[in-house]
């Protein structure tokens, strides 16, 4: 990880003393004054000098949990005191002593924090680092989805070591293993009895069984699951030698002439023939081939894949297919077989997304995004109707990939299109699927690595995954959207106007709870288009807004105003000062790059 040395300095624009959000301080919960605005100073001056790259032991604890924090590079300086804060309160504080030290997790479950690394100087405290904490019991009520491809010689256990420690460092604590398997409608490599050492994948690839060991034993001990993918309805060309029946296959007309299937490279081991997934014996077939794998590796469960809308196909007796209803009951037949794993299914450009979840029988809904689903306002559009689907019971996952267009070359990521679109999706309560084995996602075939993150990427990415961790409770958890926000902007050179995103602006999103309300400024002044996918890496860097003046209507009394950024002080949020007076808020923005997020308390 590379070594940022800065200064960011915020002047009056600063955090409060934490005794300044009760309600014996500011204006104590009563209504404002008609008369005279009511005036509330921030009192310490916050700046960054971020020289502390800081890692904890594991990518997410339980509640009670011992977490072990070590800075891997810089110094720690006398008098350095670390912060603990969950949405923004402070929970605990101790003195910092050498580069290791631990803290025991609260008991609250379901749980993000922010572990603040801080010198202070009279009135001013410098941030020298951050990293959050994620304390969550159930890995899936905050997901965050990563994954590995390559399962051969390569993969040394020091490269695994390597590849998830930054998994781990990104809080990352699901991990799809992508084309391990021999045959789609054989996962295992060998038989139940008798594995074989090294096999072939798909696209004749060696995969070692005790790389694929290795990489679950790892990632348990970083407390991620490790779930293996397959399609639900696939087979090769040599289905019969292993006991399946061409009367499970589904077809593109009646008369069982026409198998639907996958034409693949002739270098590959076969076209992937597709079967009928409501079909009672191809469901017990690959529950009985499932039982072998999780009979020979540690797996937590099942991630099923499709390949989208098929058109009209049949089955073997002529009756129209109906997918998104044979995926329902695909899914039912594989927890029905195998009661305490996890499964998620992929619905490609949302195609059987509600009939998935409402099965009630997946943990998480994932969406692989396509052109349907292109534009960054379709990622919320996406994210409500999956809320809508499970009655706000699950979280969505999105497959998005990047720079698209430049995968089949050699290159790095465009880091604005990748941040942007980080921005919106974390922002709109999503996660993304981009993280992996050495790489990042630009194709949605995993093992393709052709554009790599720079180190300078990776480390934002870093601070991205922080945040979305260190406020999962406000991201991700808590509270109603807002249909409107009425903020306004002091700068005449700042246009803000309400969801969805529009180019040359800024876009707001907000969400309210009992007690605050939640604000997200997203930054497309420069965006050259609204497409999250940034297809051929041209999105240029959003230019930074600083001080930016704002006016929020609220009939509320406002008890206290903080702002917070992946983009600035490692997220470390900052208390404003504001004035409240006849129905208006007003206060200044710290910065705003690519996305900064406001929460206030009332």
């Amino acid at each position: 990880m590379k070594k940022i040395s800065f200064i960011i300095t915020f002047g009056a624009l600063s955090l409060l003393a934490a005794s300044c959000g009760s309600s014996e301080n500011g204006n104590g919960g009563e209504e404002p004054q008609k008369d005279q605005p009511q005036e509330v100073k921030a009192q310490t001056e916050r700046k960054a000098n971020l020289t502390l790259s800081i890692m904890t032991d594991k990518a997410c604890y339980r509640p009670g949990d011992v977490v072990t924090f070590t800075v891997t590079e810089g110094t720690v300086p006398d008098g350095a005191v670390v912060r603990y804060r969950r949405a923004g309160d402070e929970v605990d504080t101790s003195a910092v002593h050498g580069t290791t030290w631990t803290w025991t997790a609260p008991s609250a479950d379901f749980s993000g924090y922010l572990a603040e690394v801080f010198t202070r100087s009279g009135d001013t405290e410098t941030i020298l680092g951050t990293v959050a904490v994620d304390v969550s019991s159930d890995w899936t009520r905050f997901p965050r989805y990563g994954f590995v491809a390559t399962f051969d010689q390569t993969k040394t256990d020091q490269v695994i070591a390597d590849e998830m420690a930054f998994l781990s460092r990104c809080h990352i604590n699901g991990i799809q293993f992508y084309d391990w398997h021999n045959k789609h409608h054989w996962p295992l490599g060998g038989t139940r009895t008798s594995l074989l050492d090294t096999y072939k994948d798909i696209a004749n690839r060696d995969v070692v069984t005790s790389v694929v060991k290795r990489y679950i034993d790892v990632q348990h001990s970083l407390g991620m699951k490790a779930m293996f993918y397959n399609l639900c309805y696939g087979m090769l060309s040599d289905y019969q030698s292993d006991g399946a029946k061409t009367e499970w296959l589904m077809y593109k007309q009646t008369g069982h002439g026409d198998v639907d299937q996958l034409v693949l490279s002739n270098a590959w081991k076969s076209n992937i023939l597709l079967t009928n997934p409501e079909n009672a014996e191809w469901q017990q077939y690959l529950a009985e081939r499932n039982d072998d794998v999780y009979q020979n590796f540690d797996f937590d469960g099942f991630h099923i894949d499709q390949v989208g809308d098929r058109g009209t196909v049949y089955d073997y007796s002529g009756q129209r297919v109906n997918l998104p209803r044979g995926f329902a009951s695909f899914i039912t037949a594989m927890k029905q077989a195998h009661p305490q794993k996890r499964l998620v299914m992929n619905a490609v450009s949302s195609f059987g997304a509600s009939q998935i979840a409402q099965t009630g029988k997946v943990d998480f809904l994932y969406n692989e995004l396509w052109d349907q689903e292109a534009r960054f306002e379709d990622l919320l559009t996406v994210r409500r109707a999956n809320s809508q689907y499970s009655q706000n019971k699950l979280q969505t996952i999105f497959a998005a990939y990047m720079n698209y267009g430049r995968s089949g070359q050699q290159g790095f990521f465009n880091a604005p299109g990748v941040l942007l679109t980080d921005a919106t999706m974390f922002a709109v309560g999503g996660a993304h699927l981009e993280l992996g084995d050495g790489h990042n996602l630009c194709h949605e075939y995993f093992p393709n690595s052709n554009l790599k993150m720079t180190d300078d990427l990776r480390l934002q990415l870093t601070r991205y995954y922080d945040f979305l961790v260190a406020y999962e409770n406000l991201l991700r958890g808590e509270g109603l959207e807002e249909t409107t926000v009425d903020i306004t902007s002091g700068n005449a050179a700042v246009s803000i106007n309400q969801w969805p995103p529009q180019q040359k602006k800024v876009t707001a999103y907000s969400r309210k709870t009992a007690t605050r309300q939640i604000v997200h400024l997203l930054n497309y002044r420069q965006a050259n288009s609204l497409s999250w996918r940034d297809m051929d890496g041209t999105m240029p860097a959003p230019v930074e807004v600083k001080a930016l003046p704002l006016t929020v209507k609220t009939t509320a009394a406002v008890k206290r105003i903080w702002a917070a950024t992946p983009d600035a002080l490692a997220g470390a949020p900052v208390e404003l000062s504001f004035a409240q007076k006849d129905g208006v808020v007003t206060f200044t923005l710290p910065s705003l790059k690519y996305w900064t997020m406001i929460v206030i308390e009332q």
